[in-house]
């Protein structure tokens, strides 16, 4: 999408070397981490999938359709890549109902796990993390290099930027939502107006991310900010915190930046005017999502790398291993490393 810059700088100097992402779906797996202890019993069936070359949508329709219920009925933690393979949850309300016959649906491209009753339906978002292990192909690096950027990622994070699958395919869901917010209208289809508010505002996340990695704050509390726990929505303000704090040291605490809505940013009037002036980049953006309903909230600045791994598989791959909390993009890892030369499979994404 030419002339909007969808991400910002990198924090840990220039590439280490090109190499191509998802050359086969095996090369990308994603592992869901759910901790939720199911009870056996109730409406709910919940369903433990291993799925290779689907999108998660997809498989919602195709269970909805095996179970002979609406689509609505069938729930989902997260969204997973398609060009991949990936386990996650599903639940499928059944009120009165035994377990439908779902055995015409498993296929090389997708099994079922595990299956047990639930007395509640699956959240958006009820998974505690997810593990990635990663083949990076055709790898040309020094790889000193890579090993010493490695290691420095693990000790210290990366800039938490939304991936570029966020906003379409060549930014596509950011000029729709441009658009949109052009005529102060909002698409009638709940799906499309999700969708691109979360794009519109992840721009704005990311344009604020950009700001404080140029300047070197990004990973840094500064005495105006709002700051949170890696795995908490519920944020407070930076001058709780004590000096020194090892929670901050250990990556447990977190600079935020704004997920843009109505409302004054939880910061410092300094930081509060840079994060108003950045959202005033897309001054229509910013006004269709007050416009929308939404509330300001918080999103980390500072991605912690949870348990990273690596080796070398051949001399021109490498394996990664790693966990992100929901809602984080390998892409905020990947590009930290090594520029990709092809990108066949899209998403990068730990989402939701």
């Amino acid at each position: 999408m030419s002339g909007v810059e969808l991400l910002g700088p990198t924090a840990w100097g220039p590439s280490c070397g090109s190499a191509v992402l998802k050359a086969l779906p095996e090369h990308f797996h994603v592992i869901e981490i759910l901790d939720i202890e199911l009870g056996g019993e109730g409406e709910h069936l919940w369903l433990h999938l291993l799925k290779r070359n689907l999108n998660t949508e997809d498989v919602a329709r195709r269970l909805a359709r095996a179970a002979g219920v609406s689509v609505r009925d069938v729930s989902y933690a997260g969204l997973k890549d398609r060009r991949a393979v990936t386990s996650q949850w599903f639940s499928i309300q059944l009120p009165g109902r035994p377990d439908p016959d779902l055995s015409g649906l498993w296929s090389d491209d997708l099994r079922c796990l595990d299956s047990q009753r639930h007395r509640r339906k699956l959240q958006r978002g009820a998974h505690s993390a997810n593990r990635f292990v990663i083949v990076l192909s055709e790898l040309q690096a020094d790889r000193e290099a890579l090993d010493r950027r490695l290691q420095q990622i693990a000790a210290a994070g990366v800039p938490n930027y939304f991936g570029p699958q966020r906003f379409g395919r060549g930014g596509s869901n950011v000029v729709d939502a441009q658009d949109w917010a052009a005529r102060g209208a909002f698409p009638p289809a709940r799906g499309t107006r999700s969708r691109l508010l979360s794009a519109a505002r992840s721009l704005l996340f990311n344009r604020v991310l950009a700001r404080r990695v140029a300047a070197g704050t990004w990973n840094r509390i500064q005495e105006e900010d709002c700051v949170a726990f890696t795995d908490s929505r519920s944020h407070f303000a930076a001058a709780r915190l004590v000096e020194n704090d090892p929670r901050v040291l250990a990556l447990d605490i977190h600079p935020t930046g704004p997920l843009w809505g109505s409302g004054e940013p939880s910061v410092g009037p300094m930081l509060a005017s840079l994060e108003r002036e950045t959202a005033q980049s897309e001054p229509a953006l910013a006004a269709w999502l007050e416009q929308a309903g939404l509330e300001q909230a918080r999103r980390i600045l500072r991605l912690p790398i949870g348990s990273l791994a690596w080796h070398y598989p051949s001399p021109t791959s490498i394996e990664l291993e790693f966990t992100l909390p929901t809602g984080c993009f390998a892409t905020a890892v990947i590009r930290e490393l090594v520029d990709l030369t092809d990108e066949p499979g899209g998403g990068l994404e730990s989402e939701s």
